[in-house]
């Protein structure tokens, strides 16, 4: 069931990012030849951005639907709504047809990634278990953001054209979510499992100030990368030249650290109540990073800045994730659906600086600046968040 799961969460997150790498050129094209940079930076910030917002609004819905429900309809209207929404669009070329297809895009996935998180704290028996095993659907997510990308720019050079670089992609992703829901339906238990004893109690997060806490750094993470990868695309292809193949290296990069560090944090060598004071010096990482980023032109040491980046952040996310569902009980979707909620909103938001503040004169690289500096703030809760977990990671796994 484990690699069920994986599937649908790497056929949810390759269909977010098949369509990145070449998102400022087919927004150009759909705007015409009379756009400006400014015109397509904004369209691309905002295109991201509804996608996200969509899954910020429809996550806790489907979460709690789920605890009532039990996992497997809601991951099936999700993978099966995901698509069906992108075979549907994929014949349409405009600009209005493509807001609309990440936005339907975004409502579906929203039922999938939080759910089959919840589906694993399910089944999970103790808390080290429940850590590898979450690491694990993280690591179909960003193995689906790694190929995403290289697939779009694959399929662009095969068939070419405005049509094909919409078309296929979004054949391909939507066909692989239909796949993946066939799986779930084989496989998946139709009604809700009892949460284990040894997660559910022991477990527990006593002070409900680390829970929004928690909450509120896992939407500083999610805008952070937002703005990294709006930011990382706009700049790689209007200030620097890169062609989207190069792009697309950039992202795999990324993915490939955060897969490589998420393997690490989360595997026999590190308890997992260790992992609580990771996260000041991740934030940390990462800020100086987004910083860097736009002040070099060398290629090479863009890959760096990017690295970095993608570790600190490949930290953060599945550790963030780890404490909250070995919080959250038997009402696990509910209690994920609220984190995916304020990731996506961290995202949604990210995304629209990312296209707003990139060509903004009062303040060069404003919107790597400014971000490098929200995340330096974040070091702080950083700092004394592991000292309020202290009671649940004293627990015997």
């Amino acid at each position: 069931m484990l690699a069920v799961l994986m599937l649908a969460v790497f056929a949810i997150s390759a269909g977010f990012g098949v369509l990145l790498p070449q998102l400022p050129d087919l927004v150009g094209q759909l705007l015409g030849q009379g756009s400006t940079a400014v015109q397509v930076s904004r369209a691309t910030g905002l295109l991201t951005a509804l996608y996200m917002f969509a899954l910020f609004l429809c996550a806790p819905v489907w979460g709690k639907l789920s605890d009532r429900w039990g996992r497997r309809p809601v991951l099936l209207i999700g993978l099966g709504g995901f698509g069906a929404t992108m075979l549907g669009f994929a014949v349409f070329e405009t600009l209005p047809a493509l807001y609309a297809e990440r936005a339907f895009s975004g409502l579906f996935a929203a039922a999938v990634t939080p759910v089959a998180l919840a589906t694993v704290t399910d089944v999970s028996a103790t808390r080290a278990e429940l850590g590898r095993r979450l690491t694990f659907v993280s690591l179909a997510g960003v193995s689906g953001f790694l190929l995403g990308p290289v697939l779009g720019v694959a399929l662009i050079r095969q068939f070419g054209g405005s049509a094909g670089s919409l078309m296929v992609p979004l054949v391909a992703t939507g066909g692989l979510a239909l796949v993946a829901a066939l799986a779930v339906a084989m496989t998946v238990r139709t009604s809700p499992v009892a949460h284990p004893e040894k997660v559910r109690r022991p477990a527990r997060v006593t002070s409900p100030e680390a829970v929004r806490w928690l909450l509120v750094l896992g939407f500083v993470v999610s805008a952070g990368v937002a703005v990294f990868e709006v930011g990382l695309a706009l700049r790689g292809r209007q200030d620097l030249g890169l062609a989207p193949g190069q792009i697309a290296i950039m992202f795999t990069l990324c993915s490939g650290v955060m897969i490589v560090v998420q393997a690490v944090v989360f595997s026999p060598l590190v308890k997992p109540e260790f992992t609580r004071w990771l996260i000041a010096p991740a934030f940390a990482v990462m800020a100086a990073a987004l910083f860097a980023l736009p002040q070099t032109d060398d290629y090479r040491l863009m890959l760096v800045a990017v690295g970095a980046v993608a570790a600190s952040a490949g930290i953060l996310s599945p550790i963030l994730t780890y404490w909250i569902a070995s919080h959250a009980g038997p009402k696990s979707g509910a209690e994920l659906g609220r984190q995916t909620a304020a990731a996506s909103l961290g995202a949604t938001l990210g995304s629209v600086a990312g296209g707003m503040l990139y060509d903004v004169t009062w303040l060069p690289n404003a919107a790597f600046v400014l971000t490098a500096a929200v995340i330096a703030f974040a070091v702080w809760p950083g700092l004394w968040l592991p000292g309020r977990l202290a009671p649940r990671a004293s627990a015997k796994p």
